[in-house]
């Protein structure tokens, strides 16, 4: 399998030197081009992965792009701040709040927080997943719905020797003939320009939202203000790969969004939320634009959020579409 084996790989994501990294390329049938561009920014190590491949698969080719990013535990200082929070103390959680504070710091004394691991992990397999599932073309949807779920239940299975806790986010485009499929998991973002306006194609995955805060509430977890809000008083997103301390609340379902990739449809922009922190999507789409070089506007996108001060890694992936065919646009919901 492979039309091209997977253009630019994720070899050429240079982390050990902690440096910008940018490039792109062409798909071979002319219909996309795409660019990326990575910085730690002000950080002093690398935690965003990225991927950007053309593969083909039973006859069409597929690109596939997708920024991954790290779900970090923020262990409470002690334990403190949940012993003193009588809202935390006088809740039915409150048993659950001592032994996620107790398991994370546990981990976390042995070895420290996972840091990178999962996200490389996912880099490496979630496409190699969905490109070998039998319905990837004839049912796309449910092919990625599976190998999200599949890659976070493998990554899981790998950790089971690791005193280390360790999460990533993923969002990732899928682009099959005349559809582009946007699939989320956290708080990374998808955004397209459409008939010149930005459109948000995924969903940051926060835990105060009402439907994700009562889904966790439901399998027996809690929502708390621990400078965000936070699943456990810990994690700042309600989905993700790994972070098998809080599994049974943090899943790795994905949303999935589709679109009709035709004439109105200008690019896609794929960022880690060290831009969305700083640049909103209608400032991201204007600063595209004009510009038709996909590597050349990753890296402007990239460029402008270190310039607002963004105190993450900053990671975007630009993908413009070149040959549409006329019609009418749609958005099928997941």
């Amino acid at each position: 399998m492979g039309y091209l084996n997977s253009v630019l790989q994720s070899s050429s994501q240079v982390h050990a030197e902690y440096g910008p990294v940018s490039g792109g390329g062409l798909s071979q049938n002319g219909k996309f081009s795409y660019g990326y561009a990575s910085s730690p920014g002000k950080r002093s190590s690398m935690e965003d992965f990225y991927e950007t491949r053309i593969d083909g698969v039973d006859g069409e080719i597929v690109g596939l792009f997708g920024v991954f990013d790290v779900a970090v535990l923020e262990a409470i200082s002690h334990g403190l701040l949940l012993a003193q929070d009588s809202t935390v103390v006088n809740c039915k959680f409150y048993a659950v709040a001592l032994k996620v504070v107790y398991l994370i710091f546990t981990s976390m004394a042995v070895s420290g927080h996972g840091g990178a691991r999962a996200a490389e992990y996912v880099k490496q397999n979630l496409f190699s997943n969905l490109i070998r599932h039998p319905k990837f073309i004839s049912d796309t949807k449910s092919a990625i719905a599976d190998a999200y779920n599949h890659t976070d239940s493998e990554f899981l299975k790998s950790e089971n020797n690791q005193n280390r806790d360790a999460g990533s986010t993923a969002s990732t485009a899928i682009l099959v003939g005349d559809r582009l499929l946007v699939a989320n998991v956290g708080d990374s973002r998808a955004v397209i320009c459409r008939g010149g306006n930005a459109f948000a194609v995924s969903r940051d995955h926060k835990p105060d939202q009402s439907d994700e805060r009562q889904r966790i509430e439901d399998a027996g977890g809690f929502v708390m203000w621990a400078g965000t809000w936070r699943v456990g008083g810990v994690l700042a997103v309600s989905r993700a790969f790994g972070d098998r301390l809080l599994k049974q609340y943090v899943v790795a379902d994905p949303e999935i969004q589709e679109e009709k990739i035709d004439s109105s449809l200008e690019f896609l922009i794929l960022a880690s939320d060290g831009l969305w922190d700083v640049v909103t999507n209608e400032e991201a789409v204007a600063m595209v634009k004009p510009i038709q070089d996909p590597e050349q506007a990753a890296k402007r996108l990239m460029q402008e959020a270190c310039q607002r001060g963004s105190a993450d890694n900053i990671t975007c992936v630009v993908v413009r579409f070149l040959a549409n065919q006329g019609g009418s646009s749609h958005t099928v919901p997941a």
